[in-house]
């Protein structure tokens, strides 16, 4: 093969290989001015490794981080168990039994606890993150669910119930508001740059906005043309909520001040988790339908970049910010363990 037209050495060895075979097929087929006019790009995520998650069965949900320890928390709500994994060392270090369908779960610096919102019973249950014993309780009474940390004010806030985010001081372990909802609210984001809540309520078809500082909803947005909005993400930056929904599958924007529509995009099926990648004006997408989607929000043009397959059911991910790597939670499937897929965002 001529020396010029040989793969860039520094691309993984993967990448060089399908490059060099996609070269000699052009040659053999349109000569180098095909080869040169086409290029093997680096996909948008590499998937640099698994971790085996042990003896895991049913539904994982959502995770959560403590950068300090580089440990991962992983509310495995099948098992009525959190799985603690180490990071650095990308193996199950530690199992928090006795839970009921775990479903929300954080971890709040200010108090080095780990909280944990259970579907089973309602409660939210706090374990000190360095020997896991158990710090409080707070019992919420029905479908506790997600849960978000407001690392300004130091407060927990957890949706549950029919409609309802419960305020929890992590000094007390004790409820001290709550910020009443007409339904149960799914997916939701504390705004950095203001007061606000963004709240997904698919029950209602809406996106309500509440102002957490006066314990009120301020603003809703009526959804006429698409429901199931489970998950959200935020760009305080740009000023825009980002929203998916599963019917039909759909990324939708919005302007944060007005509720008005900056984009829609196809998106894979059953989506649970999305996440703003703000380093590369990134967002990720995680479907049950086995796909990871990746679009370029840059410009608010929110371009489709790659459509990734994964496994069926592998809906719930988390994108690590300090360790630069975005996982996703893969349950069960046959002989195939439950098990963390790591992926390193390209470049």
């Amino acid at each position: 093969m001529d020396g010029d037209l040989a793969p860039p050495s520094g691309l993984p060895a993967w990448q060089r290989f399908a490059a060099f075979a996609f070269t000699a097929a052009v040659m053999l087929l349109g000569g180098p001015s095909a080869a040169v006019a086409q290029t093997a790009e680096a996909p948008p995520l590499q998937l640099e490794g698994k971790i085996a998650l042990g003896s895991v069965k049913g539904r994982i949900d959502h995770m959560a981080v403590d950068g300090r320890r580089h440990r991962l928390f992983v509310a495995e709500l099948g098992n009525d168990t959190v799985g603690v994994v180490d990071l650095n060392d990308r193996k199950i270090v530690h199992r928090i039994a006795g839970l009921k369908e775990p479903q929300g779960v954080a971890y709040v610096p200010s108090s080095d606890t780990i909280y944990v919102a259970n579907g089973g019973d309602g409660s939210v249950r706090s374990f000190r993150a360095a020997d896991y014993a158990e710090a409080g309780r707070v019992d919420l009474g029905h479908d506790a669910d997600n849960v978000r940390v407001d690392l300004t004010a130091d407060r927990v806030f957890v949706g549950y119930g029919n409609g309802g985010l419960a305020a929890i001081d992590p000094a007390s372990h004790r409820k001290i508001a709550e910020i009443p909802v007409k339904a149960h609210p799914e997916g939701f984001q504390l705004s950095g740059a203001s007061p606000r809540i963004f709240v997904n309520v698919p029950r209602s078809r809406a996106i309500v906005v509440l102002d957490r500082s006066k314990q009120r909803e301020s603003a809703r947005w009526p959804l006429a043309d698409a429901s199931g909005n489970f998950p959200m993400a935020l760009d305080d930056a740009s000023g825009h909520v980002i929203v998916v929904f599963r019917n039909p599958a759909r990324l939708g924007v919005f302007a944060m001040e007005t509720g008005s529509s900056v984009a829609q995009r196809e998106t894979c099926e059953d989506a649970d988790d999305v996440f703003l990648d703000g380093k590369r004006k990134r967002v990720y997408v995680s479907c049950g339908g086995g796909f990871v989607d990746v679009f370029d929000a840059a410009g608010g043009a929110y371009k489709p970049m790659a459509h990734i397959a994964t496994v069926a059911g592998a809906r719930t991910s988390l994108f690590l910010r300090e360790e630069d790597r975005y996982v996703v939670a893969a349950r069960a499937q046959g002989n195939e363990p439950a098990a963390l897929w790591i992926y390193r965002p390209i470049p």
